[in-house]
């Protein structure tokens, strides 16, 4: 039960977007250019990076929410349980292990970043935007995991749900209008 009234049957943030909708602007336009604007890292990656950022903060909406889109771009649902779990056994690149364990650091907190993360992720050919990329990325999921979770907003059970709403957001991305029937319990 959400912790504020919020309009019954819409999960998640976008429950939360229509207490503050001034708010939902903003926050999808950012969403919009971290996930979904053209980038050297693929749109799955970074589906990823928030996966498994949001799978480090227990945030069950934005994990599953994201692991399905992540899995709609990739074409590979046990890759993606497989890195929100751990990656370290994942077939992935070595510059996007390095990534993802540089997102980890963010995730425990922006001092937690050394040195040695950041220089091994350029050891393994990431760039200067995708180090700024994946540190955003996690940092922003950061807020919003704890912006879902501080106010109970409502999570769907149904991993039909997810599947759904993943379908629309990789070919409509964030900005797009949700069908309607998408946010029904």
């Amino acid at each position: 039960m959400p912790y504020i009234q919020v309009p019954e049957g819409v999960p998640g943030i976008r429950g939360l977007f229509l207490v503050r909708p001034e708010v939902a602007g903003p926050i999808t336009a950012l969403t919009e250019t971290l996930l979904c604007a053209p980038n050297t890292l693929t749109r799955g990656e970074r589906e990823l990076i928030a996966a498994r950022v949001s799978g480090g903060n227990d945030c069950a909406f934005c994990r599953t929410s994201h692991a399905a889109i992540a899995a709609c771009h990739l074409g590979d649902d046990a890759l993606v349980a497989s890195v929100v779990s751990d990656p370290g056994g994942a077939p992935l690149s070595a510059k996007f292990l390095a990534l993802l364990a540089l997102a980890d650091r963010v995730r425990e907190g922006g001092r937690a970043v050394r040195d040695e993360d950041v220089a091994r992720a350029r050891r393994e050919g990431a760039t200067d935007l995708e180090i700024h990329d994946t540190v955003l990325i996690a940092a922003a999921f950061c807020m919003f995991n704890r912006y879902v979770d501080g106010l109970a907003a409502w999570t769907p059970a149904d991993p039909a749900w997810y599947r759904e709403r993943a379908r629309h957001v990789a070919a409509h991305g964030y900005g797009a209008p949700v069908p309607p029937a998408l946010p029904a319990r």
